[in-house]
């Protein structure tokens, strides 16, 4: 084994101190039973866990970090796990995504406060991929993301059952009367049935993919089941791999690059990825310094195919994409087509061409070749803009109807979801199926915190009618694992004086994807008399997080990140009281 103490060593500047200093840094962490030859000079690396309880899907990271913890004992570091928030968008209130920000404020912090010279990043639930993302870059110290791996399929008579899809599926059935109370009480048993995050291709899986196409995430790992053992045996190969990051001074600077950025972008297309995926790859750009704007998700996709066959898009599971070959084998017919950069350097120090190499498709079903894909080239997210949404507004093709991707009907606005849940199951409610459905007040700042509520369900009695689904217009975001076609994000949030929130009731609306256009059919005049007698909410808060949140979070199209939170700042500690 390579000797790997070195007395220069950032977390020497604490275990390597002399005097009363060193003294009490190293006595304290003996109190866990460490010897003395720990504190060599060797690499301290922190095992970050997002695990709790009151996160499912995250529940299992203690576990991983035990893995974690032998990999790095292995390359002779000095492991030490601590634990950060865990956004977890099955439980949090109001939405997980207005503690986004928080939690990559904790981890940033954590880790430039504390003895570490690298840091693994055990995350599982969708915010939490970013934010540690987000937090690690930041800091700018090596880091190797470790995701916790998608549940297995779920099995409900003798169909696979996808989290979240199946849920309005079951939402629907339930309805329309096709199923009963105790049916759907039994299926949702069915769902979730062992350790891990969502195993569609909802925003978790997403952001677990990207985090591997970026270069952050070990080859192939995303994908394993978290109850895998191949999920353990990634875990203590991240081990192994960050102390030698260390000793390359392989930086996520280096790895976070413009190139990175693009393939990831295009990855997401062709696993069919979540819309999320936009909001969380922008505001990671802006803490790197990368220029990434909305129009790039729409321009750099346009040749990308939809590749991967799974839930809410297509009908597998990502336990069979990982048995499929994974993403290694979508990236690695991604760069067969000339679609990736193959230059970009990842944690393995190691070219994305490098990587993929060995990748091996063993399913065609599931992972589709290039050129016979599931769903033809342009199909993944669109970037609208027009009078509606100045600023951009977004929309996943891949999961919309064909049919309604040009469209024309008449507004039914309501200032809040939960205006539209009172009278979704209405019988008397004055909609059809041409009807465009404005849910407002639901952005970054007006909610707030931007929440998952775009995708509303169909109102009951078209449902019953036999519409399976109608355009929807919100300034809040979709899980992932919705489908529908829905347009989301749109900017400026009607919170902040956009456009939506001069909308009324039978206001024509025009929804032109392949034009690339939503917008009003309301003159210009018009549009500027409603804004003279519109005036800005109430203030919510004046206090706390939350006020924080809305004093400082940006709009949709630059990531929803706080302002303040641009640009790195570094691993160095601002002053030593010691």
């Amino acid at each position: 084994m390579t000797d790997r103490r070195n007395s220069s060593r950032r977390s020497q500047a604490w275990f390597g101190a002399q005097g009363r200093s060193g003294m009490l840094y190293r006595s304290w962490m003996r109190n866990q039973g460490f010897g003395h030859e720990v504190f060599d000079g060797r690499p301290v690396i922190g095992i970050a866990t997002s695990a709790s309880e009151l996160a499912p899907c995250n529940a299992h990271l203690t576990r991983v970090a035990e893995a974690v913890k032998r990999g790095v004992w292995q390359a002779g570091g000095l492991p030490l796990q601590f634990p950060t928030m865990a956004t977890g968008e099955t439980l949090m209130r109001p939405t997980a995504m207005l503690y986004r920000n928080l939690m990559a404020m904790e981890v940033e912090e954590l880790i430039r406060a504390n003895p570490l010279d690298g840091v693994v990043l055990l995350s599982g639930c969708d915010k939490t991929t970013p934010a540690m993302l987000m937090g690690a870059a930041s800091v700018d110290l090596p880091a190797v993301m470790v995701t916790g791996g998608p549940m297995l399929n779920g099995k409900y008579r003798g169909q696979d059952v996808g989290s979240g899809t199946h849920v309005w599926k079951f939402e629907e059935d339930l309805k329309t009367g096709r199923m009963t109370e105790e049916e759907c009480f039994f299926a949702e048993g069915c769902m979730a049935r062992s350790d891990g995050h969502c195993m569609t291709m909802g925003t978790a899986s997403t952001m677990a993919c990207v985090a591997e196409a970026l270069g952050m995430q070990l080859p192939g790992s995303a994908a394993w089941p978290a109850v895998d053992s191949r999920r353990m045996e990634t875990a203590q190969a991240a081990g192994r791999r960050i102390v030698d990051m260390v000793e390359e001074e392989l930086r996520p600077s280096r790895i976070l690059t413009r190139e990175a950025f693009e393939n990831a972008i295009r990855v997401n297309a062709a696993i069919g990825g979540s819309t999320n995926a936009v909001i969380h790859l922008t505001a990671l750009a802006g803490r790197v310094g990368v220029e990434l704007g909305l129009d790039d998700f729409d321009r750099l996709v346009r040749e990308v195919p939809t590749l991967v066959n799974l839930m809410p898009s297509g009908t597998y599971l990502m336990e069979d994409f990982c048995y499929a070959g994974g993403l290694p084998a979508v990236m690695a017919e991604l760069l067969g087509g000339g679609l990736l950069h193959g230059g970009p350097v990842t944690v393995t120090g190691r070219t994305v061409a490098e990587n993929t190499a060995p990748a091996e498709r063993v399913d065609s079903d599931v992972i589709t070749p290039l050129d016979a894909p599931f769903q033809p080239a342009g199909t993944g997210i669109a970037v609208l803009r027009g009078n509606l949404c100045p600023d951009g507004a977004v929309i996943k093709q891949s999961a919309a109807s064909p049919h309604l991707l040009t469209h024309r009907g008449p507004a039914r606005v309501f200032d809040s979801p939960e205006a539209y849940h009172a009278v979704a199951d209405d019988p008397g409610l004055d909609v059809d199926e041409n009807t465009v459905i404005v849910i407002r007040n639901a952005g970054p700042k007006g909610y707030p915190g931007m929440p998952e509520v775009s995708n509303v369900p169909l109102p009951a009695k078209l449902l019953k009618a036999g519409i399976t689904d109608m355009v929807r217009v919100c300034d809040g975001r979709m899980s992932g694992t919705g489908y529908g076609t829905v347009v989301l994000h749109v900017t400026p949030e009607a919170a902040v004086g956009g456009p939506l929130a001069l909308v009324r009731d039978g206001d024509p609306v025009v929804l032109d994807v392949p034009g690339r256009a939503l917008r009003l059919d309301v003159d210009d005049a018009e549009l500027a008399r409603r804004r003279q007698e519109w005036t800005p909410p109430a203030e919510q808060y004046v206090s706390g997080y939350t006020w924080l949140y809305t004093q400082h979070v940006e709009q949709a199209d630059r990531g929803a990140d706080f302002g303040f939170l641009r640009g790195g700042r570094g691993h160095e500690v601002p002053r030593d009281s010691h």
